[in-house]
């Protein structure tokens, strides 16, 4: 009895195998005879993957496009710098012990001490006013810290931070007077947060675009297989059964326009990059773009796959149950 159940379970893993190998290579078989279709209408399916190509780097090349701004600009530190204009009565002395005493604040990441002295020569220097200069009587220049605030994330609550830091510093004693010029850094902020929701938003229209793409695609393909299909259903072939080649042609057609996506935006970053590169020298920057990386690239990859499937998945689910053998 013992033998027979053993036998009976073996039989039973046995089949299993089988199946499993059989789903296996069914799935195989259906990959590349959805691929070899496609290649029998090369312009027609390269017309399609430029479609879902292009709609695909539109919102890249601006997610890029945001990126290399924000490598730009965090070499600001996403902060401006303040003047702090101190009053006459402070010596020397006491303005470098209280710029000491400024660079120990977790705000602020860096503090320069600029004498009244200094700051008539710098003025004599650069202004062009240096022979009238000699005719004044007193320094009319007071001495002057340059703070660098602590770097922050850019957002709202960076320019919060910085008025607070201003704030507070207009109330010590020895200050006269703090600038800081904060509306382009409110208008850089802003740009940055409104050009953000406008890649969402362009990607998730476009993403809509390619699923409706690929479903008109799969819809056409499917109108042109009809008698197919039905011999399929009266054979006793099952909707999954059917439904499986549409479903790869979709994820050929996804995976083939996000590779051309990729070489579209790359081929963009090498035509910009001789531009982009003399005008950095212009400014004695190294700045270089930033192009997709490793991550980027697979995440790409996956989520233009991940459309063709799902365009696939819903014009088969509309379309297919239509077709039934009379």
């Amino acid at each position: 009895m013992s033998s027979r159940r053993g036998g009976n379970a073996q039989i039973s893993r046995v089949d299993a195998q089988e199946r499993l190998s059989s789903w296996k290579r069914h799935h195989r078989q259906m990959a590349i005879d959805s691929f070899r279709r496609m290649l029998k209408s090369p312009v027609a399916s390269l017309m399609t993957w430029l479609v879902i190509a292009i709609a695909l780097a539109l919102p890249t090349g601006l997610y890029l496009f945001l990126n290399n701004a924000q490598l730009v600009s965090s070499n600001w530190d996403g902060a401006a710098q303040m003047s702090v204009y101190l009053k006459a009565s402070v010596n020397d002395e006491r303005g470098r012990d209280l710029t000491q005493e400024l660079k120990l604040r977790q705000d602020v990441a860096d503090a320069h001490f600029i004498s009244q002295a200094q700051a008539l020569e710098e003025f004599r220097t650069f202004s062009g006013f240096g022979d009238a200069l000699k005719y004044l009587d007193d320094n009319p220049l007071p001495a002057v810290i340059v703070v660098r605030p602590a770097a922050a994330s850019l957002g709202t609550s960076a320019v919060a931070l910085q008025e607070h830091l201003m704030n507070q510093l207009k109330a010590m004693s020895d200050v006269d007077e703090v600038q800081l010029d904060l509306a382009w850094v409110k208008r850089l902020y802003s740009i940055m947060a409104l050009g953000e929701r406008a890649v969402t938003a362009l990607a998730l229209l476009l993403g809509v675009a390619v699923l409706l793409v690929v479903g008109n695609t799969i819809r056409l393909a499917i109108e042109s297989r009809r008698q197919e299909i039905v011999v399929v259903k009266l054979v006793g072939g099952t909707n999954a059964f059917v439904r499986r080649p549409f479903l790869y042609t979709g994820i050929w057609y996804g995976l083939g326009g996000g590779v051309l996506a990729w070489l579209l935006i790359n081929l963009a970053l090498i035509w910009l990059a001789g531009p982009v590169h003399a005008l950095a020298s212009a400014y004695a920057s190294d700045f270089e773009l930033l192009g997709l990386g490793f991550t980027d690239s697979v995440l790409l990859l996956l989520c233009s796959t991940l459309l063709g499937w799902l365009g696939a998945w819903l014009a088969v689910g509309r379309h297919l149950g239509a077709i039934e053998p009379q």
